[in-house]
This record gives structure tokens, C-alpha cells and sequence, in this order.
């Protein structure tokens, strides 16, 4: 059966579902097609379960500071791992039901079609037995995780995202291999559920941090928990039923291997080759980062399948970009959002618009506070870490910040605001503060970056309280 449409969407996705949104909004004329399994990345795979079990992790580790607290018996709390991922996996589902509702309950057979689509020209798609023809064609098949070539040997004691919360148990023992987001919020999860853990990277910081000091703090806050390993590559080979691991001087045997060592796209069974596109080695076409449209074709890549930075936020927002210019005569670029990065460990690890090493140190300012002092953090028994916020030195606005410390998800929503909004530095003083709040750590080291843009101590307070006075209306 031929099939004619004016937009294609492959994906049912974050990316393809927002696409698909912004279609409806001027055509019905449209068809979304999926291979395999409905339900996105982040319900099935990705930030829902994860975060369900750095969640129970973290709970469980509460126990440990009981008797400080004078709270007896916590010696004899266990956890049962079996039950333990069962809970995962029930929440994990309520997540995919969601999707599932929200996608079906707005499709029907005549826009949702259940197959793999490949490409047999820039309009033309073959989709089982059927061709679909369309105006334009938005590819949003997101990723999967990397497992490299020569680690294919070893897939039985091999776990990643993808596997890891069909595990009716856990091993007792673990390499985590790559400390990128996925890599440090799972190793320190399944250290606190009673997995021995050792963390590997081949790069000399975790998660790509390019703040030196926010890098070393947070480093020096996870190892407490588990050992990490940085700067080599790691060397794995069989040990019986166990995996012997090395990196440099250092060894390990453990029972799996827990590869998070970044997602290639879902690209490979799409026939691109047929659309005649330059791709980069990751074999993603080349495309207008700004349109998302590959260049000389009516076709559009979103979310996961782009490349770059794989996140829900970031996905949702191409799938729009996507679904709007292809149902457009003219793409128009669209503006990235201040970038954000939160990664769930405890303490959390944030990077919030420029990082340190995009910016000039002639031309910038920055200033630093640890969590050490500030008393909602003392109160918690979190007062570990570092935030540290930079800031242009000509006009005093607010350029980016990274941190590790209780709560910092929170603070790198109000500091992106910031940046988005272009807030000074004395603007973003003038706010209103409560106490005893995480929100106190930013305003001092708001404080320490109004004193290293001004000239002296008495012109800061001066500027302070006249801009305070001016916000109130007086």
C-alpha cells in the first residue's frame, strides 16, 4: 500500500512525541511510525527508573547516621535487593503505562503505525509491506548504550542502563566503567545497596567536569563511598566465572561489568546511506544544529538521534524545533535554552550555563563558597561541597556556576533563570532569600562575587543596599 502524508515522524520518543505536538497544531495530515517496544527512553530505560533507585539507595543510606541522631536498632535494617529492584521495575512501568496512555489514547491506526521504517529516497520510507511518501521527515529514533566491539565476548557479565533493572538481583561485586551522569549516579546507587563498587574513567575527572575545584570536591566526596579510578584506561579479562579488571597499577576481580560509557543513535537500520548525506564518526548526518535540518532534504533530526548531549529536556525541545519546521515552508533557527547539567549523586553535581573552560579569566570573575557553614546543610548532615558561580567583569552578569552539594538541583534552576534572564550579579542579590534554606549558599557566594567585582568592601554594600532599596518599590 502507497501512503501519502505531509509529515513522517520515525520515533515515538520524547523528541517524536513533541514533534508530533507542534504537527497537530496546523495539520492532521501526519503519521508516526515506531519500531520495537512504545514507551520512551527516560520511562523504560533512562531517568524514571534510575532515579527510582538512587531514590531507595539513598534512603537505605540514611541509616547510617541514625545513632547520631539518637536513633538505636539501625544495625539491623537490611535490604533486600530482589524486592529492592521489583520496586523499580513496578514504578518504572506506572512511568511507561503513562506514555503509553498519553501516545495511544491520541493516536489511532490511521497515525500510529507499529514497524521500522528505512529510508528508499528523501521522501520515501518502507514500512513493512508499505511505502509512505511524505513532504518532510522528522527522525527522532533516539539511542542505546555503547558496547565496544572487543568487550562483545563478555556480553553475559555485561550490564548497562538498557539491562540493568531486568536484573532479578544484583552481583556482589562491580566494575563501573565510564563516570560520566549514568556511570557515577548508578556506581554510588549500587554501592549503597550493597554492591562492592569500583568506579573506572579513563579521563582524569568524572562526568566531563571542567571546573578544576568543583572536580577535585566532588571526587573527594564520592570516594568516601567507593574507590575511583582515573586517568587509565581499563584492561578486562575472564577470571573463570569473574572478570579480573585493571587500569595502570590497580586491579580488581568482580563479578559484572557496568559499561556507561556514552549512547550511540538508533541510526544504523534507516538506510541513510540512500540519501547520499555527509555523517561525522558517529554516523549522524550533518545538519543545521539551529533548524535540525540535514542540509539539501526535506528531512529533520531531534533528541537522541541528533547527537550532542542526550537528555529529556533537550530532546523535547528539538522535537518541537523539528515538528515546527517541518510543517513550515521556511525553517526558522531556534535558540538553545541556557544549558543545564544535574547528576543525582549525593551530593549533587551541577554545571549551569557557561562552563569554566568556554570562558576568558582576564574577563571574568569568580568566586567560590563551600557547603561546610551553611546551616540548613549542617542541619541535614549534608555540609560538604562547593559552589562556584563566574560572572563577566564589564557588566557583572551572571555567565554559569558549577557545584556539588546537598540540594544543588535546586540552585542550578534558580542560577539558569538567572542566566537566562540576564540577571547581574546585584540583581540576583536583590531576590528574596529565606533562612535556614540550601538558597543561602548561593547568596553568600553571590555576596563573595559582588565583593571581587567591586573595588572595595564599602561600594559593595553601598550598591547592594541602593539596588534592594529600588527593587522595593521605595
Amino acid at each position: 500500500m502507497n501512503r501519502f502524508v505531509e509529515v513522517a515522524v520515525i520515533g515515538a520518543g520524547h523528541a517524536g512525541l513533541n514533534a508530533i505536538k507542534e504537527i497537530r497544531k496546523l495539520t492532521d495530515d501526519y503519521v508516526l511510525i515506531n519500531g520495537g517496544a512504545l514507551g520512551t527512553t527516560c520511562a523504560r530505560i533512562g531517568c524514571m527508573p534510575s532515579k527510582v533507585a538512587i531514590h531507595l539507595a539513598e534512603t537505605y543510606q540514611k541509616r547510617t547516621a541514625f545513632d547520631r541522631y539518637g536513633i538505636s536498632g539501625a544495625s539491623d535494617l537490611q535490604i533486600d535487593q530482589t524486592e529492592a529492584l521489583e520496586h523499580v521495575r513496578e514504578l518504572r512501568d506506572t512511568f511507561v503505562d503513562l506514555v503509553l496512555a498519553n501516545t495511544t489514547d491520541e493516536m489511532d491506526q490511521e497515525h500510529l503505525i507499529e514497524d521500522y521504517a528505512e529510508f528508499t529516497g528523501p521522501n520515501t520510507l518502507r514500512v513493512g509491506d508499505d511505502v509512505v511518501t511524505a513532504d518532510a521527515v522528522i527522525i527522532a529514533t533516539g539511542a542505546r548504550s555503547v558496547i565496544p566491539e572487543a568487550w562483545r565476548d563478555y556480553a553475559d557479565g555485561i550490564l548497562t542502563v538498557d539491562t540493568l533493572f531486568e536484573q532479578e538481583s544484583l552481583p556482589e561485586s562491580i566494575a563501573v566503567i565510564g563516570l560520566g551522569p549514568i556511570g557515577i549516579e548508578i556506581g554510588q546507587a549500587l554501592h549503597r545497596m550493597g554492591v562492592r563498587v569500583v568506579g573506572i574513567e579513563k579521563g582524569e575527572t568524572i562526568s566531563g567536569l571542567a571546573d578544576a575545584g568543583i572536580s577535585q570536591a566532588a571526587c573527594s566526596i564520592l570516594e568516601r563511598e567507593f574507590p575511583l579510578w582515573l586517568g587509565q584506561a581499563p584492561d578486562i579479562h575472564r577470571d573463570g566465572d569473574r572478570f579480573l579488571v585493571r587500569a595502570g597499577e590497580r586491579e580488581a576481580r568482580v563479578d559484572k561489568l557496568f559499561l556507561a560509557l556514552g549512547r550511540t543513535p538508533n541510526l544504523d537500520r534507516l538506510g541513510l546511506d540512500r540519501l547520499q548525506v555527509r555523517c561525522d564518526s558517529k554516523g549522524v548526518p550533518r545538519h543545521n544544529p539551529a533548524t535540525l535540518k540535514l542540509d539539501g532534504l526535506p528531512v529533520y533530526l531531534a533528541g537522541d538521534a541528533a547527537g550532542g548531549i542526550a537528555n529529556l529536556q533537550r530532546a523535547a525541545e528539538q522535537g518541537r524545533v523539528a515538528g515546527y519546521n517541518a510543517v513550515h515552508r521556511k525553517p526558522i533557527p531556534f535558540r538553545e535554552k541556557t544549558p543545564m547539567k544535574i547528576i543525582f549523586t549525593d551530593p549533587n553535581i551541577a554545571v549551569v550555563g557557561r562552563e569554566w573552560s568556554e570562558l576568558d579569566p582576564g574577563r571574568t570573575a569568580v568566586a567560590q563558597r563551600r557547603f561546610g557553614p551553611v546551616g540548613r546543610a549542617m542541619i541535614m548532615g549534608q555540609n560538604r561541597g562547593l559552589i562556584r558561580v563566574y560572572a563577566v567583569r564589564k557588566n557583572r552578569k551572571i555567565l554559569g556556576a558549577a557545584m556539588v552539594g546537598a540540594r544543588a538541583e535546586h540552585l542550578a534552576h534558580l542560577l539558569s533563570w538567572a542566566i537566562e534572564s540576564g540577571m547581574t550579579v546585584e540583581r540576583a542579590l536583590g531576590m528574596p532569600f529565606y533562612h535556614p534554606v540550601i538558597e543561602e549558599a548561593l547568596q553568600e557566594v553571590l555576596h563573595e562575587l559582588d565583593k571581587e567585582l567591586s573595588s572595595g568592601r564599602e561600594k559593595t554594600r553601598y550598591v547592594f543596599f541602593r539596588k534592594a532599596w529600588n527593587l522595593s518599590g521605595a
